[in-house]
């Protein structure tokens, strides 16, 4: 059996040197890892929410004047222009309550796929879970959702529908955060190895948009192709963001219950295989 040595940081933040095998922990191991290490991850998300706005003019408040800006152009373009039918629901409301959802999983994707290539000189100096550096990714775009979410919370007032249905938002941003890490644990550790990945990734997301129900309601696919956007899993989790704003928004059980499928076999299999690779990441990042 192989040893290496390697440099660690606990939450104590003493470097000290200890000798692990080639061996991968357990999951009660590397579970008790993750937490000892909690510091450093809140570190590096705090980190990147400061770096992200740095050297701006305008600062954080991109976190209100993206989702709002495109919420103006996507009611001017699909409700005006276009004239989609939301069923009875107020534009915005219709708009707002799926971007959201899809801006942090589009900003998500991006942000922990291209986390272990980006911390490449951090991977190589000192030893951590590397699991930190996606979920620390995933973490920070939970940041502008929640300023995000007190603008939705103005709006429903406005459009006089606020009820306590905006709670099922907690659950269903823990979902969200479960499948877009369990997305950007895969991603990262594949653009390791090939870094191609890293072009694809906006194209990814890009392409995923018009197959989510983002710009339209479910019902304007024809019925017979309708189970095609029900097998995307992001169309059950948005389509309950918006449900919970507005309950006449079309919205199945099945959907949802396929994206919380998915969202624990993606996790799951994600994890098992950064696990499985990470042994090479410091010799190839």
């Amino acid at each position: 059996m192989s040893f290496q040595n390697a440099m660690t940081l606990p939450a104590s933040g003493h470097a000290t040197v200890e000798y692990t095998t080639s061996a991968r922990p357990t999951f009660a191991e590397g579970a008790r890892d993750l937490w000892n290490y909690r510091e450093l991850f809140f570190f590096l998300a705090w980190r990147d929410i400061t770096i992200r706005y740095r050297q701006t003019l305008l600062g954080a408040a991109w976190a209100v004047l993206q989702p709002l800006i495109t919420m103006f152009v996507f009611t001017f373009l699909f409700g005006v222009v276009v004239k989609v039918d939301t069923g009875g629901i107020p534009a915005p409301i219709f708009y707002f309550s799926a971007l959201l959802p899809w801006m942090y999983f589009s900003a998500t994707i991006p942000s922990a796929g291209n986390s272990m290539v980006g911390n490449g000189d951090l991977i190589k100096k000192v030893y951590f879970p590397r699991l930190i550096l996606p979920a620390s990714g995933a973490l920070v775009p939970l940041a502008d959702m929640a300023i995000g979410g007190l603008i939705m919370i103005a709006m429903m007032v406005y459009y006089d529908v606020l009820s306590w249905r905006l709670l099922l938002w907690i659950p269903l941003t823990a979902l969200l955060f479960a499948f877009s890490f369990g997305i950007g644990v895969i991603l990262s550790a594949v653009n390791v190895k090939y870094r191609d990945v890293k072009h694809a990734i906006p194209f990814i997301v890009q392409i995923w948009m018009f197959l989510t129900p983002v710009i339209y309601p479910t019902r304007a696919m024809p019925r017979q192709f309708r189970w095609v956007l029900e097998l995307n899993p992001l169309t059950g989790i948005i389509e309950a963001f918006r449900s919970t704003v507005a309950p006449a928004a079309p919205f199945t059980k099945t959907a949802l219950l396929i994206s919380v499928g998915a969202t624990i076999v993606i996790l799951t299999l994600g994890i098992h295989y950064f696990r499985r690779v990470e042994g090479y990441f410091t010799d190839i990042v």
